[in-house]
């Protein structure tokens, strides 16, 4: 079914949208919390808070991608999951995700970077346009999706070593194209 037909029934309030969206996108959208948090059940239990969080935001949402839209939140739900889990211990991918990404990103917000958050992101953007489209899909996939560096590595035929060695590149590609363009980054650690 075409997600606008799809939208149109979450709009009429017919229960069939549900089962409509998780048909077609549930299963990606599973795999991705499921990756976040480490574990099929939590990604389940993500996608089920999310397709009730769809069901309650349209209308009057009406988004232009269906899958983007709940892809967004079942992602901020893996990560609300994720942070309430590790307050209580520190592990997951989140968390070497976080890490890998902490010397090019802006640091910890504060009300200057909340109110340059849409400007940082304009700044990803565009960065990610300079790409090629292999390594813009290495990123998204690695910092978006959450895949592991050996599972992307193996999907490439290459070392996870070397697939290691061109994110740093990325990251560091990144980080200099944001301070280019006045973002604040961290400092590098030693």
């Amino acid at each position: 079914m075409e997600d606008s037909a799809i939208v149109e029934l979450f709009w009429s309030r017919n229960s069939q949208a549900i089962s409509e969206l998780q048909n077609k996108y549930g299963g990606v959208c599973q795999s991705v919390a499921a990756r976040l948090l480490g574990s099929v059940e939590d990604g389940q239990e993500c996608l089920n808070d999310a397709l009730h969080r769809v069901w309650n935001t349209i209308p009057p949402q009406r988004p232009r991608s269906l899958r983007a839209y709940l892809g967004k939140i079942v992602r901020n739900l893996a990560i609300d999951r994720w942070r309430e889990r590790s307050a209580q211990r520190r592990d997951g991918e989140v968390a070497s995700l976080t890490a890998e990404l902490e010397d090019c990103l802006p640091a910890a917000p504060s009300a200057e970077a909340v109110a340059q958050g849409n400007e940082t992101a304009a700044a990803i953007d565009r960065w990610l346009g300079t790409l090629s489209k292999e390594d813009r899909v290495l990123f998204v996939r690695r910092y978006w999706y959450g895949d592991r560096v050996d599972e992307l590595a193996k999907r490439r035929g290459v070392s996870p070593n070397n697939l290691a060695q061109r994110l740093f590149r990325l990251r560091s590609g990144l980080k200099r194209a944001l301070e280019q363009e006045g973002v604040i980054v961290c400092a590098n650690r030693v």
